[in-house]
C-alpha cells in the first residue's frame, strides 16, 4: 500500500471493517486527550460483546489464539481512538503500546504475541505506526482474559 493513503483508506485497502468502540468494564474512561497525546485504556479481546478466549498462555490459550486476541485488543483501540477523534486520519504516529499476556511460569513468547497487534498498526499507518512497546507477563489480566493492550497515539489537529 501507498505512503500516501491515509490510515481511514489502509483500514478500507485491507479490508478492516472497525467494530463498535468497546464500553469500559469498570470505572475508567476509553480514552482521554492531553494536549496532542491520546491515551487509549488497556483493551482486551472483546468481539461482539464476548471475550474471545479466557485463561493463560501457553497451557489454557495458545500463541495462536492469543496472537488473534492482541489483534482484537488492536482494533478495538483503534475503534476507541476513532469515537475519541472523528477519524483516524488524525492521528499523526503511535508512540506506544503496552501488552500484557497472562503467562504460565517459565513462558517467554510474549513479543510474539504483541508483534500481532505491532504490525497491524505498521499495516494501517505506514511508517507513523512504528512504535515503543513493552510486551509484559502477567500473573492475571480483567475478566481472565489472556491478553491486554494499551496504547499511546500522537495527534494532529
Amino acid at each position: 500500500m501507498s505512503d500516501h493513503m491515509t490510515p481511514e483508506q489502509r483500514l478500507l485497502g485491507l479490508g478492516i471493517e472497525l467494530p463498535p468502540a468497546p464500553a469500559p468494564v469498570a470505572a475508567y474512561i476509553p480514552a482521554r486527550r492531553a494536549g496532542d497525546l491520546l491515551f487509549v485504556s488497556g483493551q482486551i479481546p472483546v468481539a461482539a460483546g464476548k471475550v474471545l478466549a479466557t485463561g493463560r498462555v501457553p497451557d489454557q490459550v495458545t500463541e495462536e489464539q492469543a496472537r488473534a486476541c492482541a489483534r482484537q485488543c488492536a482494533l478495538n483501540a483503534l475503534a476507541v481512538a476513532r469515537a475519541a477523534l472523528g477519524s483516524l486520519d488524525k492521528i499523526a504516529q503511535v508512540v506506544r503500546l503496552g501488552c500484557f499476556v497472562a503467562s504460565e511460569p517459565g513462558f517467554g513468547g510474549q513479543p510474539k504475541i504483541a508483534n500481532e497487534a505491532s504490525e497491524l498498526m505498521v499495516a494501517v499507518f505506514g511508517d507513523a505506526g512504528r512504535h515503543a512497546r513493552a510486551a509484559v507477563g502477567s500473573v492475571a489480566l480483567p475478566l481472565n482474559v489472556p491478553v491486554e493492550i494499551e496504547f499511546l497515539f500522537q495527534v494532529r489537529d
